[in-house]
């Protein structure tokens, strides 16, 4: 059985204190993060797939006294793969890595994403470096990642086996200038 991802999603993000930072990737992960309540620390990507790990990174460096969770798709991990790499390198304290994996392609028709064909990215994440790379497949292991979360004081990946369902959407705000705008202030960086 797989987890309901908005459900998943609020899970995560309930009580997330005013610490932590999300990246949401691009599609359901940013609707849902909007659903679970928009928040001027919630720096939505629009257009960048791919990228929002090697943001995280960023961010978690120049910011270390907080948290940083991306919480993305397996698809843009898949496209983003190597940014593992780099963050196994670096282990900045303050990141996790979280990837709703569903197993498909969801913003380009529901194809098969390579996850369920046999790519472990739980295991090319440990490859990388990452220590902690847990499997997420039910509540009690929900809730165990969203206290380490809370406690975040390592690199982190985890994996979250998700329902390939389809709620309807919540859309965040979409102008990038805005959105770098109020993460920034939110932040405390001066433009």
């Amino acid at each position: 059985m797989r987890l309901e991802r908005r459900a998943a999603m609020a899970t995560l993000l309930t009580d997330r204190g005013d610490d932590l930072l999300v990246i949401p990737g691009l599609g359901s992960t940013a609707w849902d993060a909007a659903a679970a309540g928009d928040n001027d620390r919630n720096f939505y990507l629009w257009g960048a797939m791919g990228g929002a790990a090697m943001i995280g990174l960023g961010l978690a460096l120049a910011q270390p006294k907080r948290r940083v969770a991306v919480i993305t798709g397996d698809g843009e991990m898949l496209m983003g793969l190597g940014s593992l790499a780099t963050i196994g390198i670096r282990q900045p304290r303050n990141l996790a890595v979280i990837v709703f994996d569903n197993g498909v392609y969801g913003e380009t028709g529901m194809q098969p994403s390579h996850t369920q064909s046999g790519v472990d990215l739980i295991g090319v994440a440990a490859a990388c470096g990452i220590g902690t790379s847990l499997d997420v497949r039910d509540e009690s292991a929900l809730r165990d990642l969203a206290r380490r979360l809370k406690n975040l004081r390592e690199t982190l990946f985890a994996r979250v086996l998700i329902a390939t369902d389809e709620p309807p959407r919540v859309l965040p705000l979409r102008d990038g200038i805005a959105l770098k705008n109020r993460f920034r202030a939110a932040i405390g960086v001066k433009p």
